[in-house]
């Protein structure tokens, strides 16, 4: 007879309020790093070689980026876009983490007794997400609106007094004409991104592909590494599952995201956070002939310091509050 006396497994639902909970705590640790990043990644260079606007680059390194972000808007500035930060990390974090034990289990076949390969779990998670970005993009577009405002010149006027004022203005700029008129441009995958010259309700999914394409591989490296690493560890002697293993695991996590998925998030937060581009292709056409291939990566060492330490922060919040579940009768 099987021994009841310990629950080894939690149920979907448990398994998405810890992941929900664990995403939200860590984006509430390191949103500042996500700032930065962002900021970083808007500054844009000209043809001649100096940033747009006139003079010397105005964000050097993720440090000096913090500190003239403190010091020009004031400490809480490095937290804005929290709101939907949390909101997006409820629905993306809980969706992405969620399914990849069910979708891995499908992909080997439904046997996760036997050895799952690390092609299978790439492919579950990027499937997961592909999937939790989907539903999770309005909020990713307003976090990204609300920590570009900062970039606006002393005394310009800003467009949202917060993340639900950025949701309605966004939702109430619509026209029929602008939803018959929305430009389609596939993107790389077969993805589709749609493009809008006004706002309105679809255009909470502005940057849609280059999201999905960005969070399905960033996924697919944080979970499938995160995965491979914890088990590779595991299998050394005296290595046992715990906090050390599962911070190692969690810091391999966040170098292959940042190392595969630092071009797809520059696209994306330019395409987010800027009007001027026609389309994806034209975001990535742009980028390259005006600042050159080491634009894709700028902005590396705040986004792996901010990648890094999430996925340290949500791993080991996480294999903890799944130990609240775990009990004995």
């Amino acid at each position: 007879m099987a021994d009841l006396s310990h629950r080894t497994e939690i149920s979907f639902a448990e398994t998405f309020i810890c992941s929900a909970f664990a995403a939200c705590f860590a984006e509430l640790c390191t949103i500042p790093l996500d700032t930065a990043k962002v900021r970083l990644q808007l500054q844009k260079r000209s043809v001649s070689g100096e940033e747009s606007g006139g003079g010397g680059a105005k964000y050097k390194g993720l440090l000096g980026t913090v500190a003239t972000i403190a010091k020009e808007e004031g400490l809480l500035a490095l937290w804005k876009g929290i709101i939907p930060g949390l909101h997006r990390q409820f629905i993306y974090g809980g969706l992405r983490i969620s399914l990849y034990v069910p979708v891995k289990a499908f992909c080997a076949g439904g046997n996760l007794l036997g050895e799952v390969s690390l092609f299978q779990k790439i492919v579950a998670a990027l499937i997961t997400g592909a999937i939790a970005i989907t539903l999770a993009n309005p909020t990713d577009l307003v976090k990204v609106r609300l920590q570009a405002e900062g970039k606006l010149p002393a005394g310009a006027p800003r467009r949202y007094t917060g993340a639900l004022n950025a949701y309605y203005t966004i939702i109430k700029e619509v026209s029929s004409l602008n939803l018959l008129t929305s430009q389609i441009t596939i993107f790389f995958f077969p993805l589709i991104i749609i493009h809008h010259k006004q706002e309105g309700v679809v255009a909470l999914w502005t940057g849609l592909g280059p999201n999905i394409a960005r969070n399905a591989i960033i996924n697919a490296a944080e979970l499938a590494s995160y995965d491979q690493v914890k088990q590779t560890v595991l299998k050394i002697p005296g290595f046992t599952d715990n906090i050390f293993t599962h911070l190692l695991a969690g810091l391999g996590a966040g170098f292959f995201a940042v190392l595969i998925g630092s071009p797809v998030d520059v696209v994306k937060s330019r395409m987010m956070g800027d009007s001027i581009y026609k389309s994806t292709l034209d975001c990535m056409v742009k980028t390259l002939n005006v600042e050159g291939a080491l634009a894709f990566y700028k902005g590396f060492l705040p986004n792996f310091g901010r990648l890094g330490s999430w996925n340290v922060i949500m791993f080991l919040t996480l294999e903890q509050v799944k130990k609240l579940f775990i009990w004995e009768v």
